[in-house]
Protein backbone atom coordinates (compact mmCIF):
# COMPACT_ATOMS: atom_id res chain seq x y z
CA UNK A 1 0.00 0.00 0.00
CA UNK A 2 1.07 3.75 -0.87
CA UNK A 3 1.43 4.66 2.71
CA UNK A 4 4.00 2.54 3.33
CA UNK A 5 6.37 4.48 1.05
CA UNK A 6 6.24 7.88 2.93
CA UNK A 7 9.83 9.44 2.43
CA UNK A 8 9.63 12.52 3.80
CA UNK A 9 7.60 14.78 7.00
CA UNK A 10 7.65 18.24 7.94
CA UNK A 11 8.47 18.72 11.35
CA UNK A 12 6.66 20.70 14.00
CA UNK A 13 7.73 21.82 16.83
CA UNK A 14 5.64 23.49 19.96
CA UNK A 15 7.90 26.09 21.29
CA UNK A 16 8.62 26.78 25.07
CA UNK A 17 5.12 27.67 26.95
CA UNK A 18 3.69 28.00 23.28
CA UNK A 19 0.00 26.66 22.62
CA UNK A 20 0.53 26.18 18.71
CA UNK A 21 3.09 24.41 16.77
CA UNK A 22 5.51 26.17 14.21
CA UNK A 23 7.33 23.76 11.37
CA UNK A 24 10.91 23.75 12.13
CA UNK A 25 11.95 21.97 9.28
CA UNK A 26 11.99 18.36 7.39
CA UNK A 27 13.01 14.93 7.42
CA UNK A 28 14.16 13.30 4.12
CA UNK A 29 14.71 9.46 3.46
CA UNK A 30 17.79 8.98 1.44
CA UNK A 31 18.75 5.22 1.40
CA UNK A 32 19.09 3.77 4.31
CA UNK A 33 19.33 7.14 6.70
CA UNK A 34 16.66 9.50 7.80
CA UNK A 35 18.45 12.95 7.51
CA UNK A 36 16.84 16.24 8.48
CA UNK A 37 17.37 20.26 7.92
CA UNK A 38 15.61 23.66 9.58
CA UNK A 39 13.61 25.50 7.37
CA UNK A 40 15.13 29.33 6.76
CA UNK A 41 11.58 30.99 8.19
CA UNK A 42 12.50 28.43 11.55
CA UNK A 43 15.82 29.84 11.62
CA UNK A 44 15.07 33.34 11.40
CA UNK A 45 12.68 32.96 14.68
CA UNK A 46 13.57 35.14 17.77
CA UNK A 47 12.16 32.45 19.88
CA UNK A 48 13.81 29.58 17.93
CA UNK A 49 15.35 26.21 19.88
CA UNK A 50 17.42 23.44 18.64
CA UNK A 51 15.43 19.89 18.47
CA UNK A 52 18.41 18.81 20.74
CA UNK A 53 21.63 20.77 20.05
CA UNK A 54 23.95 18.09 20.62
CA UNK A 55 22.73 16.36 17.87
CA UNK A 56 20.32 18.94 15.55
CA UNK A 57 22.08 22.22 16.24
CA UNK A 58 21.05 25.23 14.88
CA UNK A 59 22.13 25.53 11.17
CA UNK A 60 21.34 25.81 7.69
CA UNK A 61 21.55 22.43 5.38
CA UNK A 62 21.24 18.67 5.98
CA UNK A 63 22.61 17.96 8.94
CA UNK A 64 24.72 14.82 9.33
CA UNK A 65 23.90 12.00 11.62
CA UNK A 66 25.76 10.78 14.50
CA UNK A 67 27.93 8.07 14.03
CA UNK A 68 25.99 4.67 13.92
CA UNK A 69 22.49 6.26 13.88
CA UNK A 70 20.47 6.00 10.88
CA UNK A 71 18.09 8.85 11.87
CA UNK A 72 18.36 11.56 14.79
CA UNK A 73 17.47 10.14 18.20
CA UNK A 74 15.56 12.95 19.25
CA UNK A 75 13.24 12.56 16.59
CA UNK A 76 13.35 8.69 16.81
CA UNK A 77 12.03 9.30 20.21
CA UNK A 78 8.98 10.64 18.97
CA UNK A 79 8.08 7.69 17.02
CA UNK A 80 5.69 4.95 18.45
CA UNK A 81 7.59 1.68 19.60
CA UNK A 82 5.90 -1.61 20.12
CA UNK A 83 2.46 -1.13 21.31
CA UNK A 84 1.96 1.63 18.90
CA UNK A 85 3.46 -0.11 15.87
CA UNK A 86 1.09 -2.33 16.56
CA UNK A 87 -1.61 -0.40 16.42
CA UNK A 88 -0.71 0.57 13.24
CA UNK A 89 -0.08 -2.58 11.88
CA UNK A 90 -3.27 -3.59 12.91
CA UNK A 91 -4.72 -0.38 11.09
CA UNK A 92 -3.26 -1.13 7.53
CA UNK A 93 -3.17 -4.98 7.62
CA UNK A 94 -5.62 -6.41 10.20
CA UNK A 95 -5.64 -9.88 11.58
CA UNK A 96 -2.80 -9.90 8.16
CA UNK A 97 -0.55 -8.15 9.96
CA UNK A 98 0.23 -10.47 12.88
CA UNK A 99 2.44 -12.44 10.59
CA UNK A 100 4.37 -9.30 9.29
CA UNK A 101 7.73 -7.70 10.48
CA UNK A 102 7.28 -4.18 11.85
CA UNK A 103 9.68 -2.53 9.70
CA UNK A 104 7.56 -3.48 6.29
CA UNK A 105 6.37 0.57 7.21
CA UNK A 106 9.01 3.01 6.73
CA UNK A 107 10.04 4.84 10.06
CA UNK A 108 8.40 8.28 8.74
CA UNK A 109 5.23 6.35 8.18
CA UNK A 110 5.00 5.39 11.30
CA UNK A 111 5.71 8.82 12.08
CA UNK A 112 3.16 10.40 9.62
CA UNK A 113 0.49 8.21 10.65
CA UNK A 114 0.66 8.20 14.60
CA UNK A 115 -1.14 9.79 16.58
CA UNK A 116 -0.72 13.42 17.03
CA UNK A 117 -0.44 13.79 21.03
CA UNK A 118 2.93 12.18 20.79
CA UNK A 119 5.10 12.59 24.04
CA UNK A 120 7.39 15.76 23.88
CA UNK A 121 7.36 18.59 21.57
CA UNK A 122 6.97 17.37 17.84
CA UNK A 123 4.41 16.46 15.26
CA UNK A 124 4.83 15.73 11.47
CA UNK A 125 3.01 16.90 8.90
CA UNK A 126 2.87 16.32 5.35
CA UNK A 127 2.70 20.20 4.94
CA UNK A 128 4.73 22.57 5.81
CA UNK A 129 2.50 25.36 6.17
CA UNK A 130 -0.99 23.35 7.43
CA UNK A 131 -1.11 22.13 10.77
CA UNK A 132 -3.56 19.82 10.97
CA UNK A 133 -3.78 17.37 13.97
CA UNK A 134 -4.65 13.16 14.05
CA UNK A 135 -7.18 13.71 17.07
CA UNK A 136 -9.01 10.80 18.34
CA UNK A 137 -13.04 10.27 19.14
CA UNK A 138 -14.43 10.55 23.08
CA UNK A 139 -14.93 6.66 23.38
CA UNK A 140 -14.99 5.11 27.38
CA UNK A 141 -12.23 3.25 28.78
CA UNK A 142 -14.37 -0.21 28.00
CA UNK A 143 -14.09 0.83 24.40
CA UNK A 144 -10.55 1.40 24.51
CA UNK A 145 -10.42 -1.83 26.51
CA UNK A 146 -11.96 -3.82 24.31
CA UNK A 147 -10.57 -2.03 21.29
CA UNK A 148 -6.85 -2.57 22.57
CA UNK A 149 -8.22 -6.85 23.07
CA UNK A 150 -8.80 -7.13 19.57
CA UNK A 151 -5.52 -5.47 18.29
CA UNK A 152 -3.42 -8.03 20.30
CA UNK A 153 -5.58 -10.33 18.31
CA UNK A 154 -5.30 -8.98 15.36
CA UNK A 155 -8.73 -7.98 14.72
CA UNK A 156 -9.63 -5.12 12.56
CA UNK A 157 -11.38 -2.34 14.07
CA UNK A 158 -14.51 -0.20 13.71
CA UNK A 159 -13.50 2.93 12.53
CA UNK A 160 -14.41 4.88 15.69
CA UNK A 161 -12.38 2.88 17.84
CA UNK A 162 -9.69 2.59 15.40
CA UNK A 163 -9.76 6.64 15.23
CA UNK A 164 -9.82 6.65 19.14
CA UNK A 165 -7.29 3.76 20.13
CA UNK A 166 -5.07 5.13 17.08
CA UNK A 167 -4.65 8.53 19.37
CA UNK A 168 -2.22 6.81 21.58
CA UNK A 169 -0.21 5.22 18.97
CA UNK A 170 2.79 7.87 19.27
CA UNK A 171 3.53 6.90 22.78
CA UNK A 172 6.22 4.60 23.78
CA UNK A 173 6.29 1.22 25.42
CA UNK A 174 5.23 -2.15 24.91
CA UNK A 175 1.97 -2.18 26.91
CA UNK A 176 -1.80 -1.74 25.83
CA UNK A 177 -2.62 2.27 26.27
CA UNK A 178 -4.19 4.78 25.53
CA UNK A 179 -4.27 8.51 25.84
CA UNK A 180 -7.69 10.31 27.68
CA UNK A 181 -7.85 13.62 28.52
CA UNK A 182 -10.07 15.12 31.14
CA UNK A 183 -10.74 19.12 31.71
CA UNK A 184 -7.42 20.43 32.25
CA UNK A 185 -5.49 16.78 32.75
CA UNK A 186 -3.72 14.61 30.11
CA UNK A 187 -3.26 10.89 31.20
CA UNK A 188 -1.98 7.66 29.81
CA UNK A 189 -4.46 4.95 30.16
CA UNK A 190 -2.49 1.60 30.69
CA UNK A 191 -4.44 -1.75 30.25
CA UNK A 192 -3.69 -5.23 31.46
CA UNK A 193 -2.28 -7.76 28.37
CA UNK A 194 -3.74 -10.96 27.88
CA UNK A 195 -0.14 -12.04 28.57
CA UNK A 196 0.07 -11.39 31.91
CA UNK A 197 0.61 -13.75 34.06
CA UNK A 198 0.37 -11.14 37.59
CA UNK A 199 -1.70 -8.29 37.79
CA UNK A 200 1.13 -5.87 36.11
CA UNK A 201 -0.81 -2.92 36.29
CA UNK A 202 -1.41 -2.56 40.23
CA UNK A 203 2.19 -3.96 40.42
CA UNK A 204 3.00 -0.63 38.78
CA UNK A 205 0.72 1.18 40.67
CA UNK A 206 1.52 0.18 43.88
CA UNK A 207 5.18 0.56 42.81
CA UNK A 208 4.92 4.49 41.55
CA UNK A 209 3.00 5.28 45.16
CA UNK A 210 6.04 3.77 46.80
CA UNK A 211 8.28 5.73 45.05
CA UNK A 212 6.48 8.63 45.82
CA UNK A 213 5.98 7.32 49.14
CA UNK A 214 10.11 7.37 49.56
CA UNK A 215 10.40 11.00 48.31
CA UNK A 216 11.66 10.13 44.11
CA UNK A 217 10.18 13.03 41.86
CA UNK A 218 7.77 10.20 40.09
CA UNK A 219 4.92 11.09 37.63
CA UNK A 220 1.22 10.79 39.84
CA UNK A 221 -1.03 8.06 39.04
CA UNK A 222 -4.30 6.49 39.87
CA UNK A 223 -5.91 3.04 39.66
CA UNK A 224 -9.72 2.86 37.94
CA UNK A 225 -11.69 -0.12 36.81
CA UNK A 226 -13.32 -0.54 33.42
CA UNK A 227 -15.25 -3.64 32.36
CA UNK A 228 -13.81 -4.76 35.50
CA UNK A 229 -10.69 -4.63 34.66
CA UNK A 230 -7.92 -2.21 35.97
CA UNK A 231 -6.44 1.02 34.26
CA UNK A 232 -3.71 2.76 35.40
CA UNK A 233 -3.83 6.35 35.05
CA UNK A 234 -0.39 8.29 34.53
CA UNK A 235 -0.36 12.20 34.42
CA UNK A 236 1.15 13.71 31.92
CA UNK A 237 4.04 15.49 32.85
CA UNK A 238 4.96 16.90 29.55
CA UNK A 239 1.62 19.04 28.59
CA UNK A 240 0.86 22.30 30.60
CA UNK A 241 -2.43 23.43 30.24
CA UNK A 242 -3.23 27.08 29.13
CA UNK A 243 -6.51 29.54 28.51
CA UNK A 244 -5.68 28.74 24.96
CA UNK A 245 -4.66 25.25 24.68
CA UNK A 246 -1.88 22.54 25.59
CA UNK A 247 1.74 23.81 25.87
CA UNK A 248 3.92 20.68 25.27
CA UNK A 249 7.78 20.35 26.58
CA UNK A 250 10.47 19.03 25.09
CA UNK A 251 12.19 15.93 26.05
CA UNK A 252 14.70 13.65 25.11
CA UNK A 253 15.19 9.97 25.97
CA UNK A 254 18.58 8.85 27.74
CA UNK A 255 18.90 6.60 24.52
CA UNK A 256 19.56 9.86 22.79
CA UNK A 257 21.54 11.36 25.76
CA UNK A 258 23.85 8.25 24.81
CA UNK A 259 23.76 8.64 21.36
CA UNK A 260 23.10 4.90 21.37
CA UNK A 261 20.67 3.09 19.22
CA UNK A 262 17.91 0.36 19.99
CA UNK A 263 20.50 -2.19 18.84
CA UNK A 264 23.34 -1.16 21.41
CA UNK A 265 21.18 0.26 24.26
CA UNK A 266 22.82 -3.03 26.44
CA UNK A 267 25.82 -0.50 26.67
CA UNK A 268 23.80 2.27 28.51
CA UNK A 269 24.34 2.73 32.07
CA UNK A 270 24.15 4.44 35.30
CA UNK A 271 27.68 5.68 35.44
CA UNK A 272 27.87 7.56 31.78
CA UNK A 273 24.19 9.30 32.95
CA UNK A 274 25.74 10.40 35.99
CA UNK A 275 28.49 11.41 33.82
CA UNK A 276 26.13 13.13 31.55
CA UNK A 277 24.52 15.12 34.09
CA UNK A 278 27.54 16.22 35.37
CA UNK A 279 28.40 18.01 32.17
CA UNK A 280 24.77 18.98 31.23
CA UNK A 281 22.00 19.11 33.26
CA UNK A 282 20.74 21.82 35.52
CA UNK A 283 21.15 21.26 39.03
CA UNK A 284 23.63 18.76 38.72
CA UNK A 285 23.94 17.78 42.23
CA UNK A 286 20.64 16.80 43.11
CA UNK A 287 20.12 15.30 39.85
CA UNK A 288 22.44 12.88 40.99
CA UNK A 289 21.07 12.02 44.07
CA UNK A 290 17.57 11.98 42.49
CA UNK A 291 19.07 9.58 39.86
CA UNK A 292 21.04 7.33 42.25
CA UNK A 293 18.13 6.84 44.60
CA UNK A 294 15.70 5.83 41.27
CA UNK A 295 18.59 3.49 40.71
CA UNK A 296 17.93 1.98 44.56
CA UNK A 297 14.46 2.15 44.50
CA UNK A 298 14.90 -0.08 41.20
CA UNK A 299 16.15 -2.67 42.86
CA UNK A 300 14.48 -2.57 45.97
CA UNK A 301 10.90 -3.12 44.12
CA UNK A 302 12.33 -5.66 41.26
CA UNK A 303 11.97 -3.13 38.67
CA UNK A 304 14.57 -4.41 36.01
CA UNK A 305 12.40 -2.67 32.96
CA UNK A 306 15.01 0.15 33.63
CA UNK A 307 16.35 0.72 30.09
CA UNK A 308 17.14 3.61 28.44
CA UNK A 309 14.24 4.75 27.21
CA UNK A 310 12.75 4.25 30.40
CA UNK A 311 14.69 7.39 31.63
CA UNK A 312 14.11 10.95 29.84
CA UNK A 313 14.84 14.97 30.30
CA UNK A 314 13.10 18.24 29.42
CA UNK A 315 15.28 20.23 27.10
CA UNK A 316 14.00 23.83 26.86
CA UNK A 317 17.26 24.96 24.48
CA UNK A 318 19.58 25.43 26.44
CA UNK A 319 20.33 23.17 29.54
CA UNK A 320 18.51 19.53 30.65
CA UNK A 321 16.57 18.85 33.63
CA UNK A 322 15.68 14.90 34.76
CA UNK A 323 12.13 14.00 34.02
CA UNK A 324 9.59 12.27 36.86
CA UNK A 325 10.34 8.69 36.56
CA UNK A 326 7.63 6.57 34.94
CA UNK A 327 7.59 2.69 34.22
CA UNK A 328 8.48 1.82 37.38
CA UNK A 329 7.06 -1.54 37.90
CA UNK A 330 8.31 -4.83 39.87
CA UNK A 331 9.34 -7.53 36.81
CA UNK A 332 8.35 -10.98 37.27
CA UNK A 333 11.48 -13.08 38.07
CA UNK A 334 11.92 -17.01 37.66
CA UNK A 335 14.56 -17.01 40.84
CA UNK A 336 16.07 -14.91 43.11
CA UNK A 337 19.05 -13.19 40.65
CA UNK A 338 18.16 -10.69 38.52
CA UNK A 339 20.04 -7.94 36.51
CA UNK A 340 18.86 -4.55 35.79
CA UNK A 341 18.50 -3.66 31.84
CA UNK A 342 20.79 -0.60 32.13
CA UNK A 343 24.92 -1.51 33.31
CA UNK A 344 25.19 0.57 36.80
CA UNK A 345 28.86 0.55 36.85
CA UNK A 346 31.62 -0.46 34.33
CA UNK A 347 30.17 -4.07 33.22
CA UNK A 348 28.49 -4.94 36.57
CA UNK A 349 24.59 -5.10 36.14
CA UNK A 350 23.29 -7.33 39.07
CA UNK A 351 20.43 -6.00 40.95
CA UNK A 352 22.53 -5.93 44.33
CA UNK A 353 22.80 -2.78 46.54
CA UNK A 354 26.27 -3.80 47.24
CA UNK A 355 26.92 -2.55 43.19
CA UNK A 356 25.36 0.40 44.19
CA UNK A 357 27.28 1.60 46.72
CA UNK A 358 30.34 0.36 45.04
CA UNK A 359 29.11 2.55 42.24
CA UNK A 360 28.34 5.95 44.55
CA UNK A 361 31.38 8.31 43.29
CA UNK A 362 30.03 8.48 39.81
CA UNK A 363 27.04 10.40 41.27
CA UNK A 364 29.00 12.24 43.70
CA UNK A 365 27.84 10.28 46.59
CA UNK A 366 29.78 8.90 49.79
CA UNK A 367 29.31 5.18 50.48
CA UNK A 368 28.19 6.30 53.64
CA UNK A 369 25.70 8.30 52.23
CA UNK A 370 24.37 6.03 49.69
CA UNK A 371 24.10 3.43 52.71
CA UNK A 372 22.03 5.71 54.45
CA UNK A 373 19.38 6.34 50.74
CA UNK A 374 19.55 2.19 50.61
CA UNK A 375 18.53 2.28 54.55
CA UNK A 376 15.58 4.86 54.55
CA UNK A 377 13.95 3.47 51.25
CA UNK A 378 13.94 0.14 52.79
CA UNK A 379 12.47 0.94 55.99
CA UNK A 380 9.37 3.39 54.00
CA UNK A 381 8.45 0.78 52.09
CA UNK A 382 8.44 -1.83 54.82
CA UNK A 383 6.32 0.57 56.85
CA UNK A 384 4.00 1.40 54.17
CA UNK A 385 3.76 -1.83 52.18
CA UNK A 386 0.38 -2.94 54.12
CA UNK A 387 -0.99 0.66 53.67
CA UNK A 388 -0.28 0.61 49.55
CA UNK A 389 -1.85 -3.17 49.41
CA UNK A 390 -5.66 -1.83 50.96
CA UNK A 391 -5.22 1.34 49.29
CA UNK A 392 -4.68 -1.03 46.20
CA UNK A 393 -7.28 -3.68 46.95
CA UNK A 394 -4.52 -6.50 46.72
CA UNK A 395 -5.62 -10.06 47.42
CA UNK A 396 -3.58 -12.27 49.52
CA UNK A 397 -1.92 -14.09 46.68
CA UNK A 398 -1.05 -10.49 44.40
CA UNK A 399 0.52 -9.26 47.76
CA UNK A 400 2.39 -12.97 48.22
CA UNK A 401 3.26 -12.57 44.54
CA UNK A 402 5.10 -9.01 45.13
CA UNK A 403 6.62 -9.01 48.82
CA UNK A 404 10.23 -10.35 49.39
CA UNK A 405 9.74 -12.19 45.99
CA UNK A 406 9.48 -8.53 43.38
CA UNK A 407 10.06 -6.13 46.62
CA UNK A 408 12.76 -6.71 48.61
CA UNK A 409 14.18 -9.54 46.96
CA UNK A 410 16.47 -11.01 49.55
CA UNK A 411 18.64 -11.33 46.17
CA UNK A 412 19.24 -7.34 46.48
CA UNK A 413 20.80 -7.82 50.05
CA UNK A 414 23.54 -10.12 49.11
CA UNK A 415 27.36 -9.60 49.97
Amino acid sequence: MTSKLNTETYVWIWLPNETAPVVAGKLVAEGNQVLFNYGKSYLERDNKISIYAKELPLRSGSLPLLDGLNMPNCIRDASPDAWGRRVLMNKNFGRKGLGKDACEMSEITYLLESGSDRIGALDFQRSPTEYIPRFSVNVSLDELLESASRVEQGVPLSPELDQALHHGSSIGGARPKALIESKDVKYVAKFSSSGDVYNVVKAEFVAMRLAKLVGLDVADVKLTKSSHKDVLLIKRFDRAYHADGWARKSMVSALTLFELDELMARYASYEKLAEIIRYNFNDPSQTLTELFSRLIFNILVGNTDDHARNHAAFWDGEVLSLTPAYDICPQGRSGNEATQAMLISGNQRMSKLSCCVAAAHHFLLSQDEAKEIIARQREIIEDNWLAVCEETDLSEIERANLWRRQILNPFAFEE
